[in-house]
């Protein structure tokens, strides 16, 4: 599963949102008195879609109270996301053209002049190339948040804010490349077949059960028969494991060496952690690393397996692993890639559809590139 990057967020959210996951697990509460609230959040989260279109701090200036550390504190992070996310367009040649937004509130509560609130947001990005490749890119990144509002001269401010964000990096710490991916060639046959390893189904998986994220399936709901491990600590690797290894809609590889699901009771070690499934994927014969490094280790592996069709490619229905510190830190499945060649990926924690595999990451990640056997 997902490793949290400080621990201090885990307490964060145990003393600011202690209720939070009983939130969003409850999405029909009792009505309550709304008093406004509804609207400003819908008007907080389009301001947001401007703000990471032109970094016009204008547009949600107002939403803040820059005067409270805490409030403050959530400004400032909407600042630095929309930072980030221009900075890495720039470093990688697309440019962002269009941004929508759409939110569903699980749970709102109002008392006086404060008002709690869990909700989720499902963000589409589109991008184009500045220089070349027409067309345009759409992807879903989909974020659950915990909000605190403050009323103040009979208005609502943003007081605090928790959400586990995937665009929360250092936009200074981001790998500058000039190197580019090449178009993709598409499917290619496997030299051999090794194990029964449905990759369509399970690329149809990733792209059903991706979440609250825009373009997924399901009516934006995970797979009811396996646990969410979103609460502890993080649902990437569980979600991995059902892409490759659930039999009825997914890839359908047999559970085997302690990598399997009890249905009701929740996945073995090696089905929910990053380390060990990273482990049990490559010694039990069913991934093999065809890449590995920075992002220019990336770029320069894919474009070159490309010129040698007789090795596994990087292919939809392939894993890529993130590696901070010498540890596996997340889990995502390539389902797809873009009109440049630039490798697409699903994953939940936070929930994403068709995302540039590298967005939310920074030039300290290493990324393995791990192609499961057909």
């Amino acid at each position: 599963m997902l490793r949290i990057k400080k621990l201090q967020l885990l307490r964060m959210i145990l003393l600011v949102f202690p209720a939070c996951t009983l939130f969003f697990s409850h999405a029909q509460a009792k009505p309550v008195q709304q008093d406004n609230v509804v609207p400003f959040l819908q008007e907080l989260f389009e301001d947001r879609t401007k703000l990471l279109m032109d970094l016009d701090k204008k547009h949600i200036e107002d939403h803040y109270l820059l005067t409270d550390k805490r409030s403050n504190y959530a400004y400032l992070h909407e600042i630095n996301r929309a930072e980030y996310i221009q900075e890495w367009a720039k470093h990688r040649k697309i440019k962002f053209v269009d941004v929508k937004s759409s939110i569903r509130i699980a749970r709102l509560e109002v008392s006086g002049n404060m008002a709690r609130v869990s909700l989720v947001q499902s963000l589409k990005l589109s991008y184009e190339y500045v220089n070349n490749h027409s067309g345009r890119h759409d992807f879903g990144i989909g974020t659950r948040h915990g909000i605190t509002l403050r009323k103040k001269d009979n208005r609502w401010y943003v007081e605090k804010e928790w959400y586990s964000d995937p665009l929360e990096e250092n936009p200074k710490k981001i790998e500058k490349s000039d190197l580019l991916f090449t178009p993709h060639k598409g499917l290619l046959k496997p030299v051999k077949i090794v194990h029964k390893y449905n990759r369509a189904r399970a690329v149809d998986y990733a792209n059903k059960y991706a979440g609250i994220t825009w373009g997924a399936g399901n009516g934006q709901r995970y797979n009811q028969k396996y646990l969410d491990y979103n609460s502890k600590g993080g649902d990437c690797t569980n979600f991995s494991s059902q892409v490759i290894g659930d039999m009825e809609e997914g890839g359908g590889l047999p559970m085997r060496s302690g990598w399997r699901y009890s249905y009701g009771s929740g996945g073995s070690q090696t089905w929910v952690q990053t380390d060990a499934f990273k482990n049990f994927l490559i010694r039990s014969g069913y991934g093999r690393m065809i890449g590995q490094g920075s992002f220019s280790d990336i770029v320069q592996s894919v474009n070159n397996l490309q010129q040698q069709p007789e090795k596994p490619q990087l292919l939809p229905g392939d894993l890529i692993a993130y590696v901070l510190k010498g540890d596996v830190d997340h889990f995502s499945v390539v389902v797809g890639f873009d009109q440049n060649g630039y490798p697409l990926v699903n994953s939940h924690t936070a929930d994403r559809f068709k995302v540039p595999f590298d967005l939310g990451w920074d030039k300290n990640t290493k990324y393995l590139l791990i192609h499961i056997q057909d």
